[in-house]
C-alpha cells in the first residue's frame, strides 16, 4: 500500500481471527474498523447518528484521508465490515468515542459512559473491551471497571480490559495508525497480552505494554508537551513587543544551538488534542499540574493578543471589514476543531468589526464561508490565521486592488512580506515587534 509517496510495509499477519464491534465511527473508529476487517476480522461499525451512517454507504470515506474511503468501501463489499445503529455481539468492542471538554474545563465522559453501557447487554466471560478515546487517567480502572462489575462481572478475570490511544494526525491516518510506534495498557497484564495480539496484525511499529492507568497518562503527557512547548514560543512572541524584536530572527539564531529547538509561535492551539488533553491532568491534580496550567494561560490569551495588534493598526475595530485567511487549526486540512481562528473572530465582532472567512479547506463550518475575492472585496484589513500552502500564490497587488484598507497581519508567515509591501501593503508579521 502507498500513501502520499510513502511506501508502507505490508501489514502483519496474524493467526486469530474475532469478531469485533467498533463503537464510534469518526476519525479513529472507522479508519480502525476498515484496517481491521482488512486483516480477515469480522467488525460490525456502530454509530448512532444516521447521517454518519449513510455518508459512509455512500462515499466511504472524506477525501482528505488518502486511501481511506477505497478501503471502507472495499470492506464493505467484502462482507467483512458491516455498519449498525446498535452495538452488535461481539469477541472484541472497541470503544472511540469523543471527550469533548465542557466550559468548565473538566472533560465530558457523558459519550464513554453511554458506549460502555451499550455494550454491558452484550458482555459475556472472555470478551475484550478497548477503550481508544483520549480520557483522564484511571478512567479504565474506575469508570469502564466500574461499570462492568455492575452487571456481575469481575473487570480483571472475568473480562478484559485495557487501553489503546491512537497517535495519528489528519491526513495522515491510514499510514500513521499502520506504522506508529502504540502504547497498550491493560487492566491486567493478561489484558494487555491480548490487545496486543490484537493489534499486531496492523501495527508495524513497535507496540510498547504497561498497565492502564500509565497508559492514559502517556497519551496526555504527549499532547501537554506540545502544549508547553508552543507555549513558550508564544510567550517569546509576546516578548518581541517589550524588546523590539522578530522573534522568528532570535528563534531561528537560538536553533543553531545543537541542543535546542524551540517551536514557531502562531495566533494559539487548536486541534481536539493539544488544546484539550493538558485540562485532563490539570482537573485531576491541579495544585500539582502548574506549568500545564500556564501552558494553557498562555496559549489561550494569543487570540487576544491578534485582535489587539489588529486592532492598533486599524485604530480600532468598530464598523471594520476583515477578510480572515484561514479556518482550520492547521496548514492544508480541513478541521476547525479548537482552532483559535474561531476565537479571533469571536472577539473581532464582539469589537465591532464584521468578518469575511475563506478557507480552501473547510467544507461545513457552520456559518457562510467566502472564496477569495469575495472575503477581500472591501476589507480594511487581511489576518491569516491558518498556513495553508494555498496562500502562498496570493497575488498582493489583484488583492490590494479589491480590499478598502491596506494592513496586514500574517500570523503564520506564509505569504511573502516582501511582495505584499512592495504591492503597497502596511505588512505584519505576529512576533515582530520591531514594527
Amino acid at each position: 500500500m502507498k500513501l502520499r509517496g510513502k511506501q508502507v510495509s505490508p501489514l502483519l499477519e496474524t493467526n486469530s481471527r474475532f469478531s469485533i464491534c467498533v463503537i464510534g465511527l469518526g476519525y479513529i473508529g472507522l479508519p480502525t474498523a476498515a484496517i481491521l476487517a482488512s486483516k480477515g476480522h469480522n467488525v460490525a461499525g456502530m454509530d448512532v447518528i444516521p447521517q454518519v451512517l449513510d455518508d459512509i454507504r455512500k462515499q466511504g470515506a472524506t477525501p482528505e484521508e488518502p486511501g481511506l474511503a477505497q478501503l471502507v468501501l472495499g470492506e464493505l463489499e467484502s462482507g467483512r465490515f458491516t455498519l449498525s445503529d446498535k452495538p452488535e455481539a461481539a469477541d472484541v468492542f472497541i470503544i472511540c468515542l469523543p471527550t469533548p471538554i465542557l466550559p468548565n474545563k473538566k472533560a465530558d465522559m457523558s459519550y464513554v459512559e453511554k458506549g460502555v453501557r451499550s455494550i454491558l447487554p452484550l458482555l459475556q466471560k472472555g470478551n475484550m473491551v478497548i477503550l481508544e478515546s483520549t480520557v483522564p487517567p484511571r478512567t479504565t480502572s474506575d469508570l469502564v471497571a466500574g461499570l462492568v462489575k455492575e452487571i456481575g462481572l469481575d473487570p480483571e478475570n472475568d473480562v478484559d480490559l485495557a487501553f489503546a490511544p491512537e497517535r495519528v494526525i489528519p491526513g495522515d491516518i491510514l499510514l500513521e495508525l499502520s506504522t506508529l510506534d502504540r502504547v497498550i495498557g491493560g487492566l491486567t497484564p493478561k489484558a494487555a497480552s491480548r490487545a496486543k495480539e490484537l493489534y499486531s496484525c496492523f501495527v508495524t511499529g513497535e507496540i510498547v505494554i504497561t498497565d492502564s492507568t500509565t497508559a492514559e497518562f502517556v497519551k496526555l503527557v504527549e499532547n501537554s508537551y506540545r502544549d508547553v512547548n508552543i507555549a513558550f514560543a508564544n510567550e517569546l512572541a509576546q516578548l518581541s513587543y517589550d524588546f523590539g524584536i522578530d522573534v522568528r530572527d532570535a528563534i531561528q539564531i537560538a536553533n543553531r544551538h545543537p541542543r535546542v529547538n524551540i517551536l514557531q509561535p502562531g495566533p494559539g492551539v487548536g486541534g481536539h488534542y493539544i488544546a484539550v488533553d493538558p485540562y485532563f491532568i490539570i482537573d485531576g491534580a491541579p495544585e500539582t499540574a502548574r506549568m500545564l496550567a500556564l501552558a494553557r494561560i498562555v496559549n489561550t490569551e494569543m487570540p487576544g493578543l491578534v485582535v489587539k495588534i489588529l486592532s492598533d493598526m486599524l485604530g480600532g475595530l468598530q464598523g471594520k471589514n476583515i477578510a480572515i485567511l484561514g479556518l482550520a487549526y492547521k496548514a492544508d486540512v480541513g478541521d476547525c476543531r479548537e482552532s483559535p481562528a474561531l476565537e479571533i473572530m469571536k472577539i473581532l465582532e464582539s469589537g465591532g468589526a464584521k468578518c469575511k472567512v475563506h478557507d480552501p479547506y473547510v467544507k461545513n463550518a457552520g456559518f457562510e464561508l467566502y472564496e477569495l475575492a469575495e472575503a477581500m472585496e472591501d476589507a480594511d484589513a487581511v489576518l491569516v490565521t491558518t498556513g495553508h500552502s494555498d496562500f502562498k500564490n496570493i497575488n498582493g497587488a489583484e488583492m490590494l486592488e479589491k480590499a478598502k484598507g491596506n494592513s496586514i497581519l500574517d500570523t503564520r508567515r506564509v505569504l511573502d512580506r516582501d511582495s505584499w509591501a512592495k504591492a503597497g501593503w502596511d505588512f505584519r508579521y505576529l512576533g515582530d515587534g520591531r514594527s
